[in-house]
């Protein structure tokens, strides 16, 4: 790896996920959550709420660490214009799978790079369109048992053996579904004045 002559690299985020996707970067960079409370506003669209929540995460770290480059990222499963964040419980779970089932779902999911130093803060949209199967409850079960996915918006880690309960994805950001949309990311780490190469 070569020596990095950019600002520091801050990921504002618990997700593993994230991190495992920004590593891809092969780029130096630390993880400092952000404690953003994740409440949708009584009018807002699941994608205002990705990007909202993407740029409050990237902007609470990014105040405590001026002359860093933050990055932040939401996301949240939208379902006909109802958003489905993370169930936390295997009850919730089912119960958003079963409505997901034989419908066309649209994971919203958010980035934000923001560096107060630089007064640079913008905010990328990535939709992903993924078609699920007419999923059985004895399949919905036996995913939910065997694979956990109680920290993933809309219970299911394509990833990983979620991917049998999809039958489309359509998306232009191959790594958007997994939760850090990697092309807008590097595009805007750019803008910001971060070399990614």
């Amino acid at each position: 790896m070569t020596e990095h002559t950019s600002p520091p690299l801050i990921l504002a985020s618990t997700s593993p996920y994230r991190r495992q996707l920004l590593e891809r970067l092969r780029v130096p960079f630390t993880v400092i959550p952000s404690d953003v409370d994740e409440s949708a506003w009584p009018t807002e669209t699941p994608a205002q709420l990705a990007c909202r929540l993407a740029l409050t995460k990237a902007q609470a770290v990014a105040k405590l660490h001026p002359d860093s480059i933050v990055i932040g990222s939401d996301q949240v499963a939208d379902l006909h214009g109802d958003a489905l964040g993370k169930p936390h419980t295997h009850a919730r779970a089912v119960a958003q799978l079963q409505r997901m089932r034989g419908q066309t779902v649209i994971f919203q999911t958010a980035v934000a790079v923001v560096c107060q130093a630089r007064r640079f803060a913008q905010t990328e949209l990535a939709q992903v369109k993924v078609q699920f199967n007419q999923l059985t409850d004895k399949e919905i079960e036996a995913y939910l048992l065997a694979e956990q996915p109680y920290d993933c918006a809309g219970s299911a880690k394509s990833e990983g053996l979620g991917i049998a309960l999809l039958a489309r994805i359509d998306n232009d950001d191959p790594t958007a579904l997994v939760g850090l949309p990697l092309i807008r990311t590097c595009q805007l780490l750019r803008a910001a004045g971060f070399e990614v190469l």
